[in-house]
């Protein structure tokens, strides 16, 4: 049984003690590596700053190679790397390099207090555009909501494609993953900015500290808004298990009517007589519009005035 003395209040200010090279006087016992692909884009900007990689990795015994050829990146552990977990660390960082993130920042990750947080997107909405109308709901106008949420998590957050990559805190990693993950859920971004914006002054207050803070946070309601009904409705019909008829062909519609057995010279004079008969309706119909402005209107019966009877 854990005593009240040896239990912790609060995990995430625990400080994480640095691993030291005394710490492990023995080399590992197998190689591990990791690779990860990069689109063509960003082959410039990785061939100059590979250098300064391999020189922040050699200091943990990590190799690093850049293959432009495949366009692929891949770290590997050697018999000098001391420190078990940073090729984990390394795989972050050339993951977050191909995803578009700046050599500055994306080699913070090898500090043991910073993390990262690679947000798939991509899959999260069906329709492409509802997709981009969301995706820049949550950069905002001129950025403004993406350095909202980077001030209040203390997270560098980088959305680009389908994919949201963070790197900072582990603390502050939990709160931009809930942000995206809701922005894509159609919950504005707002919303959780308020809500981290009431915690970290909440947090300062030490008779609040250790008390719910749920009646202090803005509660989300979900409107679901009515979609207007159609004018015109489709009236279910009668459901039959039988396919419907098929529609008649012309050839069909010519042996009905006989015309199919009629010589090429006898068609063309019913179609001579057609044309006549429709000409001659017309005509008539034309001629009565004419005779309509020769018709004198109808007049209102004449009535005299009579004035008033004299008293």
């Amino acid at each position: 049984m854990a005593t009240e003395e040896n239990s912790v209040q609060n995990a995430w200010s625990m400080p994480i003690e640095p691993f030291k090279k005394e710490d492990m006087p023995h080399s590992l016992l197998c190689e591990s590596s990791f690779a990860t692909l990069f689109p063509r884009y960003r082959e410039k900007y990785l061939r100059e700053c590979w250098p300064l990689v391999k020189n922040s990795f050699s200091e943990y015994g990590v190799k690093a190679n850049l293959d432009v050829v495949e366009g692929s990146m891949s770290v590997l552990t050697t018999k000098k790397t001391w420190d078990p977990y940073i090729i984990l660390k390394a795989r972050d960082v050339i993951k977050l390099l191909a995803r578009g993130v700046s050599y500055e920042q994306a080699i913070r990750v090898l500090d043991d207090n910073i993390g990262c947080d690679i947000i798939k997107i991509g899959s999260m909405v069906r329709k492409r555009e509802r997709f981009i109308k969301r995706r820049q709901r949550l950069v905002g106008p001129n950025g403004a909501t993406l350095k909202a949420i980077e001030l209040l998590t203390n997270c560098y957050v980088l959305v680009q494609g389908n994919t949201v990559a963070a790197l900072g805190p582990y603390k502050g990693l939990q709160h931009v993953r809930r942000v995206v993950e809701d922005t894509m859920k159609n919950i504005h971004p707002i919303y959780n900015i308020k809500a981290l914006m009431i915690k970290r002054e909440l947090a300062k207050d030490p008779k609040l500290k250790n008390e719910n803070w749920e009646r202090f946070l803005p509660k989300y309601v979900n409107k679901n808004v009515q979609r207007k009904q159609p004018k015109k409705k489709k009236e279910k019909k009668e459901y039959t298990p039988f396919p419907p008829p098929q529609p008649e062909s012309k050839v069909d519609k010519l042996l009905a009517s006989g015309e199919y057995f009629l010589k090429e010279n006898e068609k063309k004079k019913k179609k001579l007589a057609e044309k006549m008969a429709k000409k001659a309706e017309a005509e008539v119909k034309r001629q009565e519009k004419r005779n309509k402005s020769f018709i004198p209107p109808v007049e209102k019966p004449y009535r005299k005035k009579t004035g008033a009877k004299e008293a």
